[in-house]
């Protein structure tokens, strides 16, 4: 069986969620701190903040077959930047890119079900 990954990212956090023979597997993956300046934080400092973030967030998925990218803002076309700079081998995997804006772990689960087309159940 396949194993399918759905990752759904902003600037503060990366949730991925593994469906596979083994069943539903999930992790957070947490950004680092980004320096503040003033009031507001410049979309500057994600980019520049994000390496590392990007950098275990590609490893989390290195395992995918299939993988999904969805998110509410900038941060899931971020990481495919970065990724096609830096992980061209977790890129390939991607089979699409998607506006979702802060779902559940079950309704992101139930999206992973309906889009791989799979049947497995969360433990």
């Amino acid at each position: 069986m396949l194993e399918y990954f759905v990752v759904w990212i902003d600037h503060h956090e990366a949730r991925i969620f593994e469906v596979g023979a083994e069943g539903l597997h999930s992790e957070v993956v947490k950004a680092h701190p980004h320096p503040k300046h003033g009031r507001r934080i410049r979309q500057n400092d994600h980019a520049e903040g994000d390496v590392h973030f990007f950098r275990e967030v590609a490893d989390a998925l290195a395992g995918a077959d299939e993988l999904l990218v969805v998110g509410p803002g900038t941060a899931k076309l971020q990481l495919m930047r970065w990724m096609h700079a830096h992980a061209p081998k977790v890129e390939a995997k991607v089979v699409s890119v998607e506006s979702a804006d802060h779902p559940t772990d079950g309704q992101l689960f139930a999206y992973a079900k309906r889009y791989f087309h799979t049947d497995v159940q969360p433990e």
